[in-house]
């Protein structure tokens, strides 16, 4: 099979979606990897590594977008939505109830469009969301010690304190990989930190992971209330598969923090759970609302793409290689990838995708 590569146009994406490690199990399988000139750069992987592994370097995007499978890290953007052709396959994250727009492109266009983040095991786990979901979470806290720095605009506050100095406060909403991750790092820094989460059994394991350096509370619009005015740092790390993210933190919530208190709400993908959390970019990350410093970038993790990428590939690989020996069979063969189906044949299939857009269900 033919297998596409487009280096990534979202602002300041330097992921990709194969490494030239994956290109070469790739190529040992017979398929043929077209990489877009200049990809894997930012990642650390120039065209020679992949040209050594058994890739063809292409200088323009319609020669790697014209395959029967393409593999990416982000949701086409609109300058990619003429290159999409019917009936290939496109593998790569889409978080298509955030986005109405490309849903709507994707079903009128004939692709058969597969969605990292709905990749589900039996046991109900997302192996190719988990990675991420990892470096998002212990970014989310190494950003927003940043951003509560004074000349970043925060109120400078360092999370760790020193002796004679209370250390800074964090408040993670949700305790799934995201949440579990950023308490790491909050941790590790020294930060007092408390996790809320709907599920107590989940939270008791948490308590098996961080003991008694770590506040578990059970979430709900009054502790989320009681919580929020003393956090120097909120996380948002609120995930339903396929759905929305539900909006947590009311306007009047964020009025009540200090000023120069910092939100990062890795929910963005799925758009937010903070009512005032908008879209920005790795150019320009945070803005201020009601004081408080926003940071609402979609693709934190393509700060990071030497790690990430290779994170990825570790998880993405098996996928791509089966989808590129089977084509769309690859499916009926692995129930766990078929969840990821989320558009075939101009319809939207996802059930939780379907949820979100009823009218676009039929």
């Amino acid at each position: 099979m033919e297998i596409g590569v487009p280096k990534e146009i979202k602002d300041l994406e330097f992921r990709v979606g194969l490494s030239p490690t994956s290109v070469r199990a790739c190529s040992d399988k017979g398929h043929t990897v077209f990489v877009e000139t200049n990809a894997g750069t930012g990642a650390g992987f120039p065209d020679e590594d992949y040209i050594e592994a058994g890739a063809k370097i292409v200088s323009k995007p319609a020669d790697v977008w014209n395959r029967q499978l393409i593999v990416k890290v982000k949701e086409p953007l609109p300058a990619e939505y003429p290159l999409i052709e019917k009936e290939q396959l496109l593998f790569t994250y889409l978080h298509l109830a955030a986005d109405r727009t490309l849903t709507e492109h994707l079903i009128n266009s004939g692709v058969q469009a597969i969605a990292y983040e709905t990749v589900e095991l039996p046991d109900r786990k997302l192996p190719l969301l988990t990675p991420m979901s990892i470096i998002a979470g212990r970014l989310a806290v190494q950003f927003g010690a940043r951003f509560l720095e004074r000349q970043q605009g925060g109120r400078g506050v360092l999370l760790g304190g020193v002796p004679g100095v209370r250390p800074g406060k964090v408040v993670i909403l949700g305790g799934g990989i995201v949440g579990t991750e950023a308490a790491r790092i909050a941790v590790g820094m020294g930060a007092r930190v408390q996790i809320l989460d709907v599920n107590v059994d989940r939270l008791a394991y948490l308590e098996t992971l961080f003991g008694s350096r770590v506040e578990y509370l059970y979430s709900s619009p009054l502790q989320i209330e009681a919580v929020i005015p003393d956090a120097d740092l909120l996380i948002g790390a609120v995930l339903v598969l396929g759905k929305k993210a539900p909006v947590l933190v009311s306007r009047a919530f964020v009025a009540k923090m200090h000023p120069g208190s910092v939100i990062v709400d890795v929910a963005v993908d799925q758009g937010g759970c903070v009512e005032t959390l908008r879209v920005t970019s790795h150019t320009n990350p945070t803005y201020v609302e009601e004081g408080v410093v926003h940071y609402g970038v979609p693709n934190m993790p393509g700060a990071v793409p030497w790690t990430a990428t290779q994170a990825l590939n570790n998880s993405t690989l098996p996928y791509v290689l089966q989808l590129a020996n089977h084509g769309i069979k690859a499916l009926e063969m692995n129930p766990s990838l078929a969840k990821g189906l989320n558009v075939q044949n101009h319809r939207l299939v996802h059930p939780a995708v379907r949820e979100v857009f009823p009218d676009l269900a039929d």
